[in-house]
């Protein structure tokens, strides 16, 4: 069988599996029916446009890469779910492949299709565009043939010269975990999914506060998101000392072209402190300094330099660096959490569609389920459809209290203008 090289990014959220499952899905609800030959074809043929969604993950020769599986293998891509299927559906497994599953549920509303991927084999950008290509191939346009392409950071770093690479690796500061989300214990339990959508005008009056105060959308629900950690953990030791946050930033931003789907996202931490009596004006401009800043001085670079230095070790240098880490979380009992805007979803990605009958179809909804934690990991991911926000959490029931997460998405909900 074939194998290609597996770049330090896809080796690394290969093994995140050890603090959080890292597989993606994005939920498309219709109003109606789809024909089921029409989406299994589509799902072989997006298979076989990219030779690396039809392979494994594998080690050979202690070297990470993508092995192509047999061609009657692509066949797991696609599958029925019975109707009132749970969410999340079960995890994608990156080693033995393929790497994308399309999941057709029937509910006598109307149809849902998941369409699920593996953090190892690419982010979520990367998830967004294998829907577009898997529902224009429904729609009879073939999917372009990808080749090989490069997968790697390489293509960025490109774009920078030596000194400002260096520059960035020398800026770049260590994570420093100094809280966690509530548990009840540690261990494995049952995958949930808590969500919240809100209503579309709150889209609007996020954008009219965030340009009151020199922020984004994404800095006010950051910031939000911040204040509800402040609020369940109850802790006065959190009041006016530094309390960080993990958040993403798509590397695409230094490309000037299409990238087939890659791991291109890295995380960053921003740093904020409130204390009594907090209200969102008083966070969200700290958040909007940390971002700008962040994003002035070659956001990404530094913490590809990190990976890339410790990959360079091989295997077991990566290996090694999971141990070190578990190892600090268990000691401390802490992990930073981690807030991921996976941005505007457009309806056009699936749409125009016709259905079973030939009728064509609309979307009653679209959301991301994110990567499902357990302790000492906790995510919120938001995504955004038809100008309303939709608040995700997916989580292992036992060590996490569904009421806890529920009730940190109402305080999200709450500090949101």
């Amino acid at each position: 069988m074939t194998l290609h090289p597996a770049p330090p990014f896809d080796l690394f959220n290969v093994y995140f599996e050890q603090i959080y499952d890292p597989t993606m899905h994005l939920v498309f609800t219709f109003d109606g029916a789809l024909d089921e030959d029409v989406l299994r074809a589509a799902t072989l043929r997006l298979i076989a446009a990219n030779p690396y969604l039809g392979c494994r993950f594998a080690l050979e020769g202690g070297a990470p890469v993508w092995k192509e599986i047999p061609e009657e293998e692509r066949e797991r891509g696609f599958e029925v779910l019975p109707p009132g299927a749970t969410m999340p559906p079960a995890p994608l497994d990156v080693r033995r492949g393929p790497q994308v599953r399309v999941g057709l549920c029937r509910e006598e509303g109307g149809d849902r299709v998941v369409v699920t991927c593996h953090h190892g084999f690419c982010d979520a950008r990367g998830l967004l565009d294998l829907a577009r290509d898997l529902f224009a191939a429904c729609r009879g346009v073939p999917p372009a043939p990808t080749g090989l392409y490069d997968r790697s950071t390489g293509q960025v770093l490109a774009r920078f010269s030596a000194a400002e690479i260096e520059g960035a690796c020398e800026a770049e500061e260590p994570f420093v975990d100094r809280w966690r989300f509530p548990v009840e214990r540690t261990g494995r339990g049952a995958p949930r999914v808590a969500l919240r959508t809100l209503a579309p005008e709150r889209l609007a009056r996020a954008r009219a506060f965030g340009k009151m105060h020199g922020a984004t959308v994404n800095d006010v629900v950051l910031a939000a998101f911040f204040l509800a950690m402040l609020e369940i953990r109850d802790d006065p030791a959190d009041l006016e000392a530094p309390r960080s946050v993990l958040t993403s930033a798509d590397l695409r931003r230094y490309l000037d072209r299409p990238v087939p789907p890659a791991n291109l996202s890295i995380a960053y931490e921003v740093a904020v402190s409130a204390g009594e009596g907090r209200r969102l004006e008083d966070v969200v401009g700290q958040v909007a300094a940390a971002t700008k800043r962040r994003k002035a001085n070659g956001l990404g670079l530094g913490c590809i330099g990190f990976y890339e230095e410790i990959y360079a070790g091989g295997v077991p240098a990566v290996k090694a660096f999971f141990d070190g880490m578990m190892g600090r979380y268990q000691e401390s009992g802490m992990k930073n959490p981690v807030f991921s805007n996976i941005g505007v979803i457009d309806a056009g990605i699936a749409l125009p569609l016709a259905g079973k009958e030939g009728r064509p179809l609309d979307l009653r909804e679209v959301v991301l389920l994110p990567c499902v934690c357990w302790p000492y990991g906790f995510l919120m991911s938001l995504s955004t459809f038809r100008d309303a926000m939709t608040i995700a959490s997916a989580y292992e029931e036992g060590p996490y209290a569904p009421e806890t997460v529920e009730r940190f998405l109402e305080y999200v909900d709450d500090y949101l203008p």
